[in-house]
Order: C-alpha cells, then structure tokens, then sequence
C-alpha cells in the first residue's frame, strides 16, 4: 500500500542523508521525496511516499522516531490529508501543435509559463494522477521534457503537525 510520510526535523546539514540511509539501509524504496524549510527556519518539512504492508511502515516511522534530527513523525495517510505535485512540461508548439498544447494546458488547468519559437513549457499542479493523465494524453513524440517534484503533502482542516 502507498502511504504518504511527513516528518519534521532538524534544519542541518546530514538530516536528510541519515533519513534516506535509513530507507536504503533496510532495503525500503522512496518513490518521491521532497524537503525544504518551514515556517520555523530551524525545522525543515519532509514528505516521502513509499510502499509497503502496515507492519513494513510502523517499522519505519518507529526507526524514524529514533533518529536524532527527527522531531515528530505523521503518516498522512492514517487521515485526511491533501497532496500535491508540481510538474513542469516542455512540449512542442509548432504549426498545429501549437494551438492543441494551449488546449490540452487549459483542460488540466495548467499554465503556460514559457514561450519560445517552438516550445512551451506548461506547469501543472494537482494530485499525481492528474499528472499522470496529462502526460497520457499527449503524443509522445510531443513531449520532449518533463520534470515532477513528487508529493507535497498536509493534513486536512484541525489535523496539524508542530512541535
């Protein structure tokens, strides 16, 4: 089973080698990680998405919980909580390319954020199924560049994560 994994944890320098030697170190797969500061510049925010049973995560949110830089530990997906991806798409805008990449960008309510002689580079956000479907319905031979950031994520209405 996917579960999303927010942590918070000490901004220094080695925190995040020592999460991500933890995964390796117990043969456990990270399918998107992403990081960056909070609000608290001295706390850094961390969502990883991986797989496995129920008993394969509690291993590893107690494994995390015993790390020094790690100051609290959430499983968003115990609960509600929303999710979400950047993605940043460079397609070709040539003659009739042109017009169905600013359609195609308006159905998935993306944004084109690059114009270029024949080029666009559209920015999509949303859940990474929403992603997933627009890369589907392009021609492939259309896309020529695409970068994701992974899942972003929080919990929903009162469900906070502070120290």
């Amino acid at each position: 089973m996917r579960h999303v994994i927010s942590l918070l944890m000490e901004n220094e320098a080695g925190a995040l080698s020592r999460v991500s030697g933890l995964f390796s170190s117990r043969g456990y797969n990270i399918e998107s990680l992403t990081v960056a500061p909070t609000e608290d510049a001295s706390l850094s925010r961390m969502t990883i998405v991986t797989r496995g049973s129920d008993e394969v995560i509690e291993q590893i949110t107690k494994q995390l919980n015993k790390l020094v830089d790690i100051v609290k530990v959430q499983d968003l997906t115990d609960g509600c909580h929303i999710e979400r991806e950047l993605m940043l798409v460079k397609v070709k805008a040539v003659g009739e390319f042109r017009e169905e990449m600013k359609r195609m960008a308006d159905i998935f309510r993306g944004r084109i954020i690059d114009v270029a002689d024949k080029t666009y580079t559209i920015e999509l956000t949303g859940p990474g199924v929403k992603l997933d479907a627009f890369i589907a319905a392009l021609e492939p031979s259309a896309i020529l560049e695409a970068v994701r950031t992974g899942a972003s994520g929080i919990g929903r209405g009162d469900r906070i994560m502070k120290i």
